[in-house]
């Protein structure tokens, strides 16, 4: 093991360096002249009264700076790969995939004092195949291990990372959740979601989906301190589009109580749901969940309030309609429905109606849509009461659609 720690040679790319600290960025943020530095270094150099440029010297013409998010995902990307070949250096000897006799004596000899080494392996064989996660499965306690160190974890982010990996393996050959849904459990993967690495943080993610199976699991996760906050705060645009989309994906699946869709709007789901949806590169899987998400948090009086009282979120959810996919147009017409046509709000039909929303409502009846997505928008038309004439002159045709007809 020392002898692999000594031979991993790492060479750090020079524009990943901050220029005035030399160490590896870690909130990289461009200055107007277009060089970039780590936040906390620029920041004290600016406090210190400078108003030069620290790599060119020239003056600066402003001392904004924005963040670099391409560069902060290509340092993430190139530590959590650094991570990784440290992990494979430090454990050289163990890197072949072991038999289902070497699984079997590995799992008995688990305990707090060689689990590292062991479930290193024991997770090198789990990833090989859909096969051995069966295997592993049925070996009588293997699991219950498992669940056990959940509960006494110590602080070794490493080593839970490794527990996190297996379980969420092996969450579909989990019958028995319940001992996930655990307090301590619960924060042990809490502790991965804020520490771990960008692959750990989306298998974290994942494990919890997996064991969102009914109202009671769903409250226990939402109810667990900090885990929810947590995960609106993984909708951040700067994170990265695949921890975004996984945490859409688990926002959804446990906002399905009342007691949830709350508590999530009160973390402050909706404004980072707004972000996505006025991005103009944001993914269109990533749009759909958000439309999704937000289709499910405007069926409770919380969400829908949040929503109308901001007539720029109603614009930006129009905007999907017939531009995205049939998928995003079915999430954002049944918003528009249940906040204009259900509940009535003044507000937002004003705000679709500014955004020619009744031209694409009109549009849709023409097309090849649902059954329920024609219906809404025949709902949506009654209540703006336009006919198809005054529609369609006040269209605004220098925007270019694809229609489905």
């Amino acid at each position: 093991m020392g002898r692999g720690r000594h031979e991993l040679h790492i060479t750090v790319p020079s524009i990943f360096r901050c220029p005035i600290s030399l160490d590896v960025m870690k909130s990289p943020v461009s200055l107007c002249t277009g060089v970039t530095y780590d936040r906390a270094s620029i920041q004290r150099w600016l406090e210190s009264g400078n108003n030069t440029c620290p790599a060119t010297m020239q003056v600066l013409q402003s001392k904004e700076f924005v963040p670099n998010r391409n560069l902060q995902r290509l340092i993430q990307i190139w530590s959590d790969s650094v991570a990784r070949r440290q992990l494979e250096a430090d454990s050289a000897s163990d890197s072949a995939v072991p038999s289902q006799d070497q699984i079997n004596l590995l799992v008995k000899r688990l305990d707090n004092s060689n689990f590292f080494s062991s479930l290193t392996k024991i997770v090198c064989f789990a990833r090989e195949s859909e096969e051995n996660r069966e295997f592993l499965a049925r070996i009588d306690g293997f699991l219950n291990a498992v669940f056990d160190f959940m509960r006494n974890v110590e602080s070794d982010v490493k080593l839970i990372e490794q527990v996190v990996e297996i379980l969420n393996l092996m969450s579909s050959k989990i019958l028995e959740k319940k001992p996930l849904l655990e307090s301590n459990c619960l924060s042990t993967i809490l502790v991965v979601l804020q520490r771990g690495s960008l692959d750990s943080q989306i298998q974290s993610i994942g494990l919890l989906k997996s064991i969102a199976v009914d109202g009671e699991s769903k409250l226990k996760i939402a109810e667990q301190e900090g885990l929810l906050q947590d995960l609106v705060k993984s909708l951040n645009k700067e994170k990265d589009p695949r921890l975004i989309e996984a945490s859409l994906s688990c926002l959804i699946e446990i906002t399905m109580p009342k007691r949830v869709k709350i508590k999530a709007i009160q973390s402050g789901t909706i404004p980072e749901l707004k972000k996505h949806l006025s991005e103009p590169n944001t993914s269109v899987s990533i749009i759909e969940k958000s439309l999704q998400l937000l289709e499910t948090l405007s069926s409770c009086r919380e969400g829908r309030v949040e929503i109308w009282q901001d007539s720029m979120l109603v614009q930006a959810i129009v905007q999907k309609v017939l531009k995205v996919s049939n998928k995003a147009t079915e999430h954002a017409v049944t918003i528009l429905w249940c906040v204009c046509y259900l509940f009535r709000d003044e507000k937002a039909q004003e705000a679709v109606v500014s955004s020619n929303g009744m031209t694409k409502f009109l549009l849709l009846m023409q097309s090849n849509c649902s059954a329920a997505v024609r219906q809404m928008s025949a709902d949506l038309l009654k209540i703006f009461r336009v006919n198809s004439k005054s529609c369609l002159s006040s269209y605004d045709t220098k925007t270019t659609h694809i229609m489905p007809f």
